[in-house]
């Protein structure tokens, strides 16, 4: 089997010749595996790279300063949505403190007038490239648009003030929300059309023992909308994988994620979620990416240690596949590059 058509394998639950090993680096590790590479010989190549999103005609940050009407501390930098994000510590670059340019709203009217992103007449062409260079390298090509509906909208609206607005079934959420899940669609559609083979779509609507909010206020205001978003790319290509992300314990939405046509659950950390009863439960259904734990085992773990829940986790999910077995998260700078290593092997090595 080919790259492409190995992970299509795994990803339909129809057996394997080999197990892809897939991880996300903070830059303090990826200057370590570079070094071991240069140093070692040990040859690594991604099997799936990222691919360009739609260009955007967006407003400027000084555009957006009026909505957040303060100063903000250097290295500040305001998105594309308005956020605007102070940079956090070196080793936690990727976290960042958010302020929220709809945080004072009152009126769905000033959602509408809102200068959101626009997509339209964008060129797909760097993406139509990107796509053809990743097939001719045997590479799965990914339409990476996490934060999906959710986490995209409260960001603007800060989190409890959007979780209020659904509540009390305030205009402004729908007006949010819609405005959001529009512009998804339309990322979604561009990145089925031009022959992406994975859409990975997402939200973090879990925290570590719980669930973020209520079936019931899940099932009102966010299962719909990102149904409309995987029913339009399926819609253009049925054969499109879609992977759906949310850290945390998610057990009790999962059905709903499969109604909303998910093909593949990503991560299943095992702090919150035990792999084998959710495999149980939902393996038939359902495929999975993630479970060796970058809380636990990644950092803290001996390589032994990653190996054995590498071939553990395989052997659950069994010789159908349905699993990428992969870290739940970004490796930290803490993760021994030892792991890390041990990690790929035991893919290699799995058979």
């Amino acid at each position: 089997m080919t790259n492409i058509e190995n992970f299509r394998s795994i990803a339909r639950r129809k057996g394997f010749e080999f197990i892809p090993a897939s991880f996300v680096m903070s830059p303090t590790i990826a200057k370590k595996f570079e070094t071991y590479k240069q140093e070692t010989g040990f040859q690594y190549t991604p099997p799936q790279v990222d691919v360009p999103d739609l260009p955007a005609k967006c407003a400027s940050p000084e555009t957006f300063l009026a909505y957040h009407n303060k100063s903000f501390k250097e290295g500040t930098t305001i998105d594309g949505f308005g956020v605007a994000h102070e940079p956090g510590s070196a080793a936690a670059f990727h976290m960042t403190k958010m302020y929220f340019p709809m945080e004072s709203f009152t009126d769905p009217e000033q959602v509408y007038a809102y200068p959101l992103p626009d997509y339209t007449n964008a060129d797909p062409t760097w993406q139509i490239n990107a796509i053809k260079q990743a097939h001719e390298n045997d590479q799965i090509a990914v339409g990476n648009m996490q934060c999906t509906v959710w986490e995209r909208s409260w960001y603007m609206r800060g989190m409890e003030n959007l979780m209020t607005d659904m509540m009390l079934e305030d205009p402004i959420a729908d007006a949010i929300l819609d405005r959001v899940t529009d512009l998804a669609i339309l990322r979604a559609e561009s990145y089925a059309r031009n022959g992406v083979d994975v859409l990975f779509v997402g939200d973090d609507i879990g925290m570590q023992h719980t669930i973020m909010m209520s079936e019931e206020l899940y099932c009102q205001w966010l299962k719909p909308r990102i149904t409309k978003v995987i029913s339009a790319a399926k819609k253009i290509n049925p054969e499109i994988i879609v992977f759906y992300h949310s850290c945390g314990f998610v057990t009790p939405f999962i059905p709903h994620l499969i109604e909303a046509g998910v093909d593949v659950l990503d991560p299943i950390q095992p702090e919150c979620m035990r792999f084998e009863e959710i495999h149980e439960m939902y393996g038939d259904k359902l495929s999975f990416n993630g479970t060796i734990g970058t809380q636990t085992t990644m950092p803290f773990g001996t390589p032994e240690e990653v190996r054995r829940e590498v071939f553990k986790n395989l052997n659950i999910a069994g010789e159908k596949g349905g699993l990428f077995v992969a870290p739940t998260h970004m490796l930290e700078p803490e993760v021994p590059i030892e792991n890390l290593i041990a990690y790929i092997n035991a893919c290699r090595e799995y058979r």
